[in-house]
């Protein structure tokens, strides 16, 4: 699972041309279709992840004479882009942003995959909309091999359960939720946006939520292209919802004026409290990495997720999630060869037991995961109505990783209105 999107972009240019300069000549990617049975890989993927991935690849891959070679990058979108340009890329590249993988297709330096991969097989067995993150002009490009899941409130269990509490159906239950936990003299949410440069990249995940929720899939979808602008009612509906939220006085544990300032990797660590100074925390699921060691050493006992809830109870509830592309930028047999078997479903088997990897593949055997909470995480994927890949990761970056977290932190701030803050997001989206 990569890494929180925003929590990464302290990477500076110069790291990306020190990287660049020290795999001069380890590209292998041409387009030639010349087969040395050598495939190399670069990926920025959690070192973990890789790891396990690399060792049922590189397995497999021998039964076939083929090498792998999979090398870890720092700043891969840049790097990659620089590679093109000199014609030295790696065989497969793992995208984390499908913008990145348009921008490739567009300079014909990818190869579709319909006829590389069993794509009917995988419409059937991988979560609904995971095959589309990689699409790009109606043909696969980019392959999530694992995924994260976004769309969770975590809270701390054996409190939670000694109260009595229990997940919502709904949006307007998560707001009784929040107002029964409140009434028992409780604060019921942890919040923070703070992240170095990066502060405001967790307010664009409850956003992101909210408007896949309220609009709908093909709304959230036109949003993320700016076809449906910031200033709008879907976008206005979802803004409310935050406000009564985060904003209404004793819901959020140092009240609104600390959102902006509290690091959202220590936002939930006052959940495990011996008396929970916090009750709910929405994150992705790579934040448990970041609470206390007594609370990770048994994340069992300690830690109780849910899916954030649909609009309405039962309707249609789609989770938002990331992830790394795999897309092949070498026609090559053997780069055909490796890129079938990462599409399998027991690539995943040995990275599931030893890191954070999520499968985005329905059938893959959960006993694999190492916890039962990865595995409820894995479920709120499973049985979602669709996945939506991350908003903010495919809009431009001076909107997705630019206005989008500065105009939100200032609204949060309290140091400009709401439609202030939308109309500048919109006004900085580039001429198309």
């Amino acid at each position: 699972m990569q890494f929180p999107k925003r929590a990464r972009t302290a990477v500076l240019a110069v790291t990306a041309m020190a990287t660049a300069a020290s795999l001069a000549g380890c590209g292998g990617g041409s387009g030639s279709g010349a087969d040395d049975k050598k495939v190399t890989i670069w990926s920025s993927i959690d070192q973990p992840v890789q790891d396990g991935l690399s060792k049922t690849l590189t397995a497999e891959a021998k039964k076939e004479g083929i090498t792998i070679d999979w090398q870890k990058v720092e700043n891969i979108n840049q790097l990659i882009m620089q590679r093109i340009q000199a014609n030295d890329t790696p065989d497969i590249a793992f995208i984390p942003q499908p913008g990145v993988v348009g921008d490739i297709v567009k300079r014909n330096k990818a190869f579709a995959l319909d006829d590389v991969v069993d794509t009917g097989a995988l419409e059937g067995n991988m979560v609904p909309g995971t095959l589309e993150a990689g699409t790009v002009d109606g043909k696969l490009y980019g392959l999530l091999v694992s995924m994260n899941v976004k769309s969770l409130v975590l809270y701390p269990k054996k409190a939670w359960e000694k109260e009595g509490y229990e997940a919502p159906d709904s949006i307007d239950g998560l707001n009784e939720l929040t107002d029964q936990i409140k009434s028992d003299g409780n604060t019921p949410w942890c919040m923070g946006i703070e992240s170095d440069t990066a502060t405001g990249w967790p307010v664009t995940d409850w956003f992101e939520d909210l408007i896949m929720r309220y609009g709908g899939p093909d709304e959230y979808k036109k949003w993320v292209k700016n076809e449906t602008k910031f200033d709008s009612p879907v976008v206005k509906e979802a803004a409310a919802e935050f406000e009564e939220l985060m904003f209404t006085e004793g819901n959020v544990l140092g009240g609104r004026k600390a959102i902006a300032s509290t690091n959202f990797g220590t936002a939930g660590n006052p959940m495990f409290d011996a008396e929970p100074g916090c009750w709910m925390y929405k994150q992705g699921s790579f934040i448990t990495g970041f609470f206390p060691k007594d609370v990770t050493s048994d994340l069992d006992a300690n830690v109780g997720v849910f899916g954030f809830p649909p609009a309405e109870a039962g309707g249609d509830n789609p989770v938002l999630g990331g992830g790394d592309l795999a897309t092949m930028l070498d026609d090559s047999q053997s780069t055909k060869t490796v890129m079938k078997l990462l599409s399998s479903t027991d690539i995943g088997n040995e990275a599931a037991k030893s890191s954070s990897f999520i499968s985005p593949h329905t059938d893959f055997d959960a006993a694999n995961y190492p916890d039962d909470l990865t595995r409820q995480v894995a479920s709120v994927a499973y049985d979602s109505s669709e996945f939506l890949f991350d908003g903010s990761d495919q809009m431009p970056g001076e909107v997705g990783a630019g206005t989008f977290w500065k105009d939100m932190t200032a609204w949060i701030a309290g140091q400009e209105d709401l439609d202030t803050a939308l109309k500048n997001i919109d006004g900085s989206w580039p001429a198309s």
